[in-house]
């Protein structure tokens, strides 16, 4: 008879151990956004007919374990001349995987965007202005216009870059270059640097 009366609680414990041992594993949030140890601004001066003349300069930042999460990326400081107009083609590496970047960008150029902020492009007295110039015709920024004013109210400013993945391209405001509000076109943040600039 005591036997039969403890049937019912070693069911309960039995089945509350199947229930704990079943239970989920909380799910893991998957980072979709792209890994980038190495960054090159390759800056190639216009005539006034837009044909590339002289050679072309390169600046970069790097950071061995990804420049999102290195402790410190390196960073060259970009020197351009007053009033000259570049293309400015950008380049961005994985080393950890050995893989270029600049290609996925490209590939998924619907889900990409680069923003141009910080002093150098935003504020009234900006020296540069930035203009897409994507050979696909999409917005991206792997290639663009940046021309420099002839008397910058200042020699020195900050290059902030930003790369956006996943963003609303629809959103109001998203197709500025300048866009300080990049938030709000959704995404994610897969690249924001700051190139120290000086004008010569």
């Amino acid at each position: 008879m005591k036997t039969i009366q403890k049937l019912p609680f070693y069911a309960l414990i039995v089945s509350l151990f199947v229930f704990t041992a079943c239970e989920p594993e909380e799910p893991v949030v998957e980072n979709d956004g792209e890994v980038i140890t190495d960054v090159t601004l390759n800056f190639t001066e216009l005539d006034a007919s837009g044909n590339p003349v002289g050679t072309t300069i390169s600046f970069t930042a790097s950071d061995p374990e990804g420049i999102e999460v290195g402790a410190s990326p390196v960073v060259q400081t970009v020197s351009l001349m007053k009033g000259k107009t570049y293309r400015l083609d950008i380049e961005v590496f994985n080393a950890i995987e050995n893989e270029d970047i600049t290609e996925e960008i490209l590939e998924e150029a619907d889900e990409h965007q680069f923003y141009f902020l910080g002093s150098a492009f935003v504020g009234s007295s900006a020296p540069l202005t930035y203009v897409y110039d994507d050979e696909s015709g999409e917005l991206i920024g792997v290639r663009g216009i940046v021309t420099v004013a002839s008397s910058p109210g200042f020699n020195n400013a900050q290059m902030r870059i930003v790369l956006r993945h996943d963003l609303d391209k629809n959103y109001p405001g998203a197709n500025n270059p300048n866009f300080e509000n990049f938030v709000m076109a959704g995404g994610e943040t897969d690249l924001d640097i700051t190139f120290p600039l000086v004008l010569n």
